[in-house]
């Protein structure tokens, strides 16, 4: 089976992926918009199992190019790959079964795990319905406090890669800037039009009283589980958000305080922005947590003007620490994740992930190191609702594949090849690169990685193609990475060392 992807973002960076895109209005016969935000979110196997039989490419005068709004996107070449390159390897039809990724959260049946997480895209009525209405099982709704929170202008900064994705994204926004009042009726309205549907409450007191006292609110008004904040990095106030993640005695206390309060599931939100996630997720466990929720964003500090050496975002000249998220954390967020999973007695603990999640893979990768169920933010932000459609269409296609027959099935199958420390792996056999010259361009940038941050183990021949000098080789795999045309992979036998 093809589970590696041949067609890649890079294939279609120029390609804005517009809201309502002309391109997806210019032909009768394709999605085009659709599948080229297939092919975006590494979903496409099912671009290519969407389109028709015939390829209508081949006959076609490019209305599809004509009508992109800054035509440099290469339309009918990508679909034609599609046809080559991808669709003659599907082996199996795509059942289209949603009831594979049916779960529960905390015990409570949900139709996927796909979650809205705590932020602006989950703090207004209209919002959360859109969520909804998209296909999103349930929404984590933005902090609810009971202070008054007064948000500054501008609040969010990005780092870009060279192909001006954004990599990571900051932020110092806060919490809920709704009254108590109005955050229920929004509950209300939600449970009311949306029944089946899943209200995840995050709550933040400043006491005791509080906490039970916001808990107690929330579930009175339908909330259907509570998320306890102990991570949010931008308060102004101490004592609150990530303050209590990083004494593990304050969510032990807090926690037990809502749990014996309310009826309804509890799971802790948890900081990154400690050593170790293990110990307040413990004290959490045994405040009576049915859960936990991980990661909310690192503290960071994003992009220094070179002119006016402030980072940003900046305001009247000042900036701050902030929230970072985006995929950049993804890497985080898996370590925390897998760190929780693999602790004695929390199989029995709901795991809800997040950090940099875009795609179904990301999602899956949750999954597999100990993720129930997933919730996503920066990726609604940057690219709206409707990635739903290839997260749930990408995983379940995986799923066909691999012959599950239900998303729980995959929960937590990459824990037991995974240590938290590098001392227990395998130390006496080499795996050397292996070199696809007829894949190779001749750009060099293997020899000189090797020979700059390697061992010095790569030339060139006379006609600029790599050979290895396995004397000095520790099969490090650098060149692998650096390849910008994915000629270099790992050979298929490990040999042992000298």
């Amino acid at each position: 089976m093809l589970y590696e992807r041949i067609i890649r973002r890079k294939d279609m960076v120029d390609c804005m992926l517009c809201y309502d895109a002309p391109c997806g209005k210019a032909c009768d016969q394709i999605e085009v918009d659709k599948t080229l935000r297939s092919i975006y979110f590494d979903n496409e196997k099912i671009a290519a199992y969407r389109l028709p039989e015939n390829n209508p490419c081949l006959n076609c005068d490019g209305k599809c190019e004509k009508a992109c709004l800054n035509g440099k996107v290469e339309i009918k070449k990508l679909i034609n790959r599609l046809y080559d390159e991808i669709k003659p390897e599907l082996e199996v039809e795509f059942s289209g079964n949603e009831d594979k990724l049916k779960t529960d959260f905390c015990g409570i049946p949900i139709e996927n795990p796909f979650f809205v997480s705590s932020s602006v895209v989950s703090s207004t009525y209209d919002m959360c319905a859109a969520a909804f209405e998209a296909g999103f099982a349930g929404i984590a709704y933005k902090t609810i406090c009971n202070f008054e929170i007064h948000e500054a202008s501008p609040r969010f900064s990005a780092v870009s890669g060279n192909d001006g994705s954004i990599i990571g994204f900051k932020n110092i926004e806060q919490l809920s800037i709704h009254s108590n009042e109005e955050d229920m009726e929004i509950f209300r309205r939600l449970k009311k039009n949306y029944p089946n549907k899943f209200i995840l409450a995050s709550i933040m007191g400043t006491d005791d009283n509080e906490w039970i006292r916001l808990a107690k609110m929330c579930e009175e008004n339908g909330a259907d589980a509570l998320e306890l904040n102990f991570s949010c990095p931008n308060l102004i106030e101490g004592g609150l958000g990530s303050d209590i993640g990083q004494v593990p005695e304050l969510v032990g206390r807090y926690t037990r305080d809502v749990t014996q309060a309310v009826k309804i599931p509890v799971i802790a939100k948890l900081t990154p922005n400690v050593a170790e996630m293990s110990p307040a997720a413990f004290m959490a466990k045994t405040g009576g947590a049915d859960g936990i929720a991980a990661i909310n964003t690192v503290k960071s500090v994003t992009n220094v003007n070179i002119h006016t050496y402030v980072s940003s975002p900046a305001v009247h000249g000042m900036s701050a620490v902030g929230g970072y998220s985006g995929k950049a954390v993804k890497p985080i967020a898996l370590r925390f994740i897998s760190e929780i999973a693999q602790n004695e007695g929390f199989d029995e603990l709901h795991i809800s992930g997040m950090g940099g999640i875009e795609t179904w893979r990301d999602a899956a990768e949750f999954m597999f190191l100990g993720a129930n169920t997933v919730q996503l933010t920066t990726a609604i932000m940057q690219y709206g609702l409707r990635i739903i459609d290839d997260l749930k269409t990408g995983l379940l296609y995986y799923l066909d594949e691999k012959g599950f027959e239900s998303v729980e099935e995959i929960d937590g199958l990459g824990l037991s090849s995974l240590s938290m420390t590098t001392d227990t792996l395998e130390r006496g056999t080499i795996l050397f690169p292996a070199f696809e010259k007829d894949k190779c361009l001749g750009c060099g940038r293997c020899e000189l990685s090797c020979k700059d941050g390697g061992h010095q183990a790569i030339t060139l021949d006379e006609n600029r193609r790599p050979v290895l000098n396995g004397q000095k080789c520790v099969g490090c795999h650098l060149c692998i990475l650096v390849c910008p045309n994915g000629a270099i992979r790992p050979a298929k036998k490990r040999i042992r060392k000298n």
